[in-house]
């Protein structure tokens, strides 16, 4: 709690006297925002959403009590009113500069440049803009695309010419601007990159969108690309960075999974702020053992989370209740929220979001992530950037004192035990609970063990496991048996059993 207070007065303090982007996730890439009385360029190809965070940029200033100017070049003001309700976003308050080519403007004056009223016939359209600003004096200025202009003018000087002392004009009116710009391969806007205080790029591929700062005068940023989406409600941009302060204070304490001899053989259960893989094949427990961590937890109070990437939240529900783990109360009671995460459907960044949500808003205390290898397909991005994530993902709640609990499933479900270090995460973990099917008298028995435990010692045997329906159930350790991790266990004098 004293790291996110921390945390908390270092970003107040960086966005200090910032303008907002309308766009909170945004805002705490660029340390609070645009700094004020500059201009900035919005880059991306069409529907990348420049112009839907021109909305928003405006729509803050309203919010803030500011004047705001909505400049459109392109597409007429209703056509602009219009995209931005079917997104959920009011413009309502918002003044216009209509210049798009069939606007009222043009169809009276006939001219469509940017030269002084003296070289053509009729009015100019950086006579029209500077009239208009200096008419509003807006705090806020979205031109929407600049590059339009670029056809209109004689030559790149002077385009160039003619924008930059447009640009002087606004921060002389005390404005701060916004512009997005297109560029194509015949025309490039390496330009108006050199003319702006900022430069934001949209990407958009088939399977994500994007946000990179490329250049920001005056201040720190994030790099990127940071995960965007738009969806009802406009855009969101989630930050590919997570808080890498130094670890929060919080009691080191063991937590029970209160099962007594399951507590044994871990010497008491897992250490707060410390990483649990749980490893084994499928249909061996190996979830239901988690669940009843969090179980215990619920006892005491404490919240925990589960994201689900390999199965449903209904299978979870009922094969929890069958085993006399109260799931539904744990619901109702908000001590327990459960997941599901659909395939690709999300981005690293979206996800971790919704974690650090969990955590620094919830008060969740124990996460799990079930499992390993349904996060790397169920998640966008390659292999190797979704191991960097987990492990980051992994460091950070470490260091908030939460306690993790990873849920690997290993590929052959009899046979040869084995652990599979899925990105190398073995590293990684501080304690290694092993779950195994046997097969003992011609009957299917299961068997848990503890591989690994960082923080103190453990029971060195292996135990039988059951799950019933009172619950989960440990016996004696098997001190008879040999052979018990290749699945066939057999007895010291009479060879294998039958």
């Amino acid at each position: 709690m004293e790291e996110a207070n921390h945390e908390s007065a270092a970003r107040d303090a960086s966005a200090e006297g910032r303008v907002s982007t309308g766009v909170d996730g945004l805002d705490k890439v660029l340390g609070g925002g645009f700094v004020p009385n500059r201009t900035y360029m919005v880059r991306g190809e069409p529907g990348a959403g420049k112009s839907i965070l021109g909305m928003h940029f405006l729509r803050a200033g309203l919010d803030a009590g500011e004047s705001v100017l909505y400049i459109n070049l392109e597409e007429s003001t209703k056509n602009v009113k219009q995209n931005a309700a079917s997104l959920g976003v009011e413009l309502d308050g918002v003044d216009f500069l209509d210049l798009s080519p069939d606007s009222e403007y043009f169809a009276q004056n006939l001219s469509y440049d940017i030269f002084s009223p003296d070289e053509v016939e009729g009015g100019s359209v950086t006579e029209e803009i500077t009239s208009r600003v200096e008419e509003l004096n807006p705090d806020r200025l979205f031109i929407d695309p600049l590059t339009q202009l670029r056809y209109l003018a004689p030559d790149d000087y002077q385009f160039r010419k003619q924008i930059l002392s447009l640009m002087r004009f606004f921060n002389v009116q005390g404005s701060t601007v916004l512009f997005t710009a297109q560029a194509t391969e015949s025309r490039p806007d390496d330009d108006l990159q050199f003319i702006c205080d900022g430069t934001l790029n949209l990407e958009r591929t088939d399977e994500r969108r994007a946000v990179t700062v490329t250049k920001f005068r005056g201040s720190d940023f994030q790099s990127g690309p940071h995960t965007l989406t738009i969806d009802r409600g406009g855009i969101e941009v989630f930050s590919n960075r997570l808080p890498q302060a130094s670890e929060c204070e919080f009691e080191s304490e063991t937590i029970s999974s209160g099962v007594p001899e399951l507590d044994q053989l871990l010497n008491g259960g897992i250490e707060r702020g410390t990483v649990t893989i749980i490893t084994g094949p499928t249909g061996v427990g190996k979830t239901t053992t988690g669940i009843q961590f969090m179980k215990e937890a619920a006892g005491r109070g404490e919240r925990s989370v589960v994201y689900l990437f390999e199965e449903n939240e209904r299978t979870l529900r009922e094969r929890s209740n069958a085993v006399n783990i109260p799931i539904e109360q744990m619901l109702d009671r908000d001590v327990l929220s459960i997941n599901e995460t659909e395939s690709l459907s999300l981005s690293v960044d979206e996800f971790n979001q919704r974690v650090r949500e969990e955590v620094e808003e919830k008060g969740a205390e124990i996460v799990m992530i079930d499992g390993i290898v349904g996060y790397k397909f169920a998640l966008l991005g390659e292999n190797d950037e979704l191991t960097h994530n987990l492990h980051t993902l992994c460091k950070y709640l470490q260091n908030r004192g939460i306690s993790v609990i990873l849920i690997n499933e290993v590929q052959d479900i009899t046979g040869d035990f084995q652990v599979t270090d899925e990105g190398g995460l073995s590293y990684l973990a501080d304690n290694i609970l092993f779950l195994q099917h046997l097969e003992l008298n011609g009957e299917m028995r299961k068997a848990v063990g503890v591989l690994k435990k960082r923080t103190s010692d453990f029971e060195r045997q292996l135990r039988e496991f059951r799950i019933t329906e009172y619950g989960v159930k440990i016996g004696e350790p098997l001190t008879g048996l040999s052979g018990i991790l290749s699945g066939r266990p057999e007895t010291p004098n009479d060879g294998p059993e039958p």
